[in-house]
């Protein structure tokens, strides 16, 4: 299983957007829906460079505006995370069967750190991080790095994704994607299973999405 942090399990995407709208007021500006909307699940620095962009500031440096916001959004974790509906008993299922589990998330090791006092550090086999590959989503190489690092294949595990970009990471990769809309709406995608809410998805679900994957592949025998 290969689970999403930001939107999938927790209900973080909010207190992103208070940090985001927070740094843009410090730089003397708004930061727009649009752009906003557009930082869904992306990484730190394609944000940086969308904030930019959206406030018309192409030579504003970004570390230091890298280093006010992940000082705000640690303050603003630690303060505790909301699970979304159904994401903790999900995990927990999960957990209980003994099924291989990674977290793969565009959020940075320092926060994620933070976060992992909410979702419980005992309920991953392996944590991709942000910062820690070359190619963040929407590459697959986060969702291949998971897989490798549990050692399973990654056409036998099941992606769990709220936004567009990581919806196509995952896709990509190869994985089995089940999608819940968090902030953004997700148009229908061949591939990718859409569901509004993780309540009710347990064990059962996520096989069935397995199985209807097998009976689709071409038999090459």
């Amino acid at each position: 299983m290969l689970f999403d942090m930001d939107g999938t399990l927790v209900d973080s995407e909010k207190v992103w957007e208070v940090a985001l709208h927070e740094l843009a007021a410090r730089a003397g500006g708004t930061l727009s829906p649009q752009a906003r909307h557009a930082m869904i699940g992306s990484s730190m620095g394609a944000s940086m460079q969308i904030l930019r962009d959206d406030l018309g500031q192409p030579d504003r440096p970004e570390a230091p505006d890298v280093q006010w916001l992940t000082n705000r959004v640690f303050e603003l974790f630690g303060e505790g995370l909301v699970w979304r509906p159904g994401a903790q008993a999900l995990l927990q299922a999960v957990r209980a069967a003994g099924l291989p589990t990674a977290l793969v998330t565009s959020t940075g090791r320092r926060l994620v750190e933070v976060a992992l006092d909410t979702l419980g550090r005992e309920n991953f086999d392996v944590i991709v991080c942000g910062d820690e590959v070359s190619l963040p989503k929407p590459d697959p190489e986060p969702y291949r790095t998971a897989a490798k690092l549990l050692g399973v294949p990654v056409e036998d595990c099941v992606a769990i994704e709220d936004s567009p970009t990581g919806v196509a990471s995952a896709l990509a990769s190869g994985a089995t994607v089940l999608a819940v809309p968090s902030e953004l709406e997700l148009a229908p995608t061949d591939g990718v299973h859409l569901r509004t809410s993780l309540e009710g998805v347990d064990l059962a679900f996520l096989a069935q999405l397995l199985v209807s994957r097998a009976l689709l592949q071409p038999d090459n025998s």
